[in-house]
């Protein structure tokens, strides 16, 4: 008899327990993101039938995990779930301090609050909105240096998250390293597609950076899902396991950010891992001082018991051919159907390239924001919104077009089916087909920071009536 290579995309999991989801009416949708303001962030999650708003802390947590939360230490000090831990975060990084955070920001909190100030310039392929913030909270500027190919939705390339090397030279000369206090780089690069960095590009960049004495970082959040696309994609290492691909990336970095509740497999929980003893000592006063005691940093044991199982969980290859395998699915249903999308289709992710879509909707009425309403409005779908919204306000105020206007739809870990998939494929469908039919959107109000979580707008037919 032959192998069996089956088309069909099986969970590699049972489910064991479940959640039930409510369908509502298109007539009750459309009141209830009026009332929230034409927000996707501010509904109701019981209001939202396929919620892909984030999978940060949004994934479903294994048996093993839950077995191990039960046998926690909540001990102030010194609790024996700490130190299994940061065993795991040692094994898999390689890096000598292990600073635990409640989640990936308040680590990007200590650490550019600890080294980056005014005149600083902080370079990335592509800050996320976090990021981004925490580094000009501090005074400093956030630099992308994205490669071009990654600027553009449909172009091609198998690492559309790799940092511009010249670019990032050229910066170094220009700025001078003593005002560059580190060098970091995304992965995979979240606001670029969700695509991944090629080993190589690590490599290059990390010569660049301990060439001129400037520490380098990685912002680790989807690290697991880097290291399959290298395996998969880049030369001489088809053969290599993801943890030994993670453990090569992290060897070239001097340290890194992690938000767990990725990568993590949890649902709450990060960390910062540096190898520099003084940088670690100073960033220890300020976690004691906003987070919490070395040894717990904001989680509870059992926090730190599901991050130390679900590190080595999400480096399974069956996981992470599953995974991956689900959003190229989808990415080829809305390719076959004429819906422009980041290409090819990232790890944690899909994303719909809304400028080339809705080309009738101006940046400044948001037409990614406009899209991501239709889905909601449609099917009762909530993604986010990565665009002008969330990028566009500049730190003076002033309004800039973001780069890319994208929707993203972020896949909770191990929570939807293949059926969710193909329901969520119809919804897209429906969705442009009537795209012409969408409006956009006016900001009526906003924060001076990450102004997309709490703002309120209004679509602008009704603006434009005064209401």
């Amino acid at each position: 008899m032959q192998e069996l290579h089956p088309k069909t995309i099986i969970e590699p999991f049972r489910i064991r327990s479940v959640e039930p989801i409510r369908f509502t009416t298109m007539k009750e949708r459309e009141e209830k993101l009026k009332k929230a303001g034409y927000n996707p962030f501010l509904l109701r999650a019981e209001d939202v039938l396929i919620d892909l708003l984030t999978d940060s802390g949004t994934g479903a947590m294994s048996s093993k995990q839950w077995a191990g939360m039960i046998a926690s230490d909540e001990s102030y000090a010194g609790a024996s779930s700490f130190f299994r831990f940061e065993a795991a975060v040692r094994d898999i990084t390689g890096f000598k301090h292990v600073i635990p955070t409640h989640q990936g920001r308040a680590a990007e909190h200590i650490l550019f609050s600890t080294i980056a100030g005014p005149g600083d310039v902080i370079p990335n392929n592509t800050h996320f909105d976090t990021t981004r913030a925490h580094v000009e909270h501090a005074g400093a500027e956030a630099r992308d240096l994205v490669i071009a190919e990654g600027k553009k939705p449909q172009a091609q390339h198998p690492f559309k998250g790799n940092m511009d090397v010249k670019a990032l030279e050229a910066a170094i000369k220009k700025v001078g390293p003593d005002n560059i206090p580190l060098v970091m780089i995304t992965v995979t690069n979240n606001s670029g597609g969700g695509q991944p960095v090629s080993m190589e590009n690590i490599r290059t960049v990390s010569t660049i950076a301990r060439k001129n004495n400037i520490p380098f970082l990685l912002d680790a959040c989807r690290f697991a899902e880097n290291a399959w696309f290298i395996k998969q994609r880049e030369k001489g290492y088809a053969d290599k396991t993801p943890i030994e691909i993670a453990r090569e990336m992290f060897g070239y970095a001097d340290g890194c950010t992690m938000s767990a509740k990725k990568d993590g497999m949890a649902n709450i929980g990060g960390f910062l891992a540096i190898n520099d003893d003084d940088l670690a000592a100073r960033c220890r006063g300020l976690e004691i001082l906003t987070e919490g005691f070395p040894t717990y940093g904001g989680m509870a044991g059992y926090d730190m018991e599901a991050i130390a199982l679900g590190l080595y969980e999400v480096l399974d290859e069956g996981y992470l051919r599953y995974r991956i395998r689900s959003i190229e699915y989808l990415g080829e249903k809305l390719i076959a159907a004429g819906i422009p999308i980041v290409q090819p289709t990232g790890g944690h992710a899909l994303y719909i390239d809304a400028r080339a879509m809705l080309p009738h909707i101006p940046f400044l009425q948001y037409p990614a924001w406009s899209l991501n309403n239709a889905l909601y409005l449609l099917g009762g779908v909530r993604g986010v919104e990565i665009g002008s919204v969330m990028f566009g306000m500049q730190p003076d105020g002033s309004e800039k077009p973001s780069a890319m206007e994208l929707v993203r739809l972020a896949f909770p870990r191990r929570v939807y089916t293949q059926s969710h998939v193909d329901y969520l494929a119809e919804v897209l469908l429906s969705v442009n087909s009537q795209k012409d039919k969408l409006p956009g959107y006016r900001i009526v109000e906003q924060t001076p920071v990450l102004r997309h979580f709490t703002a309120r707008l209004v679509p602008v037919d009704l603006a434009s009536q005064g209401e």
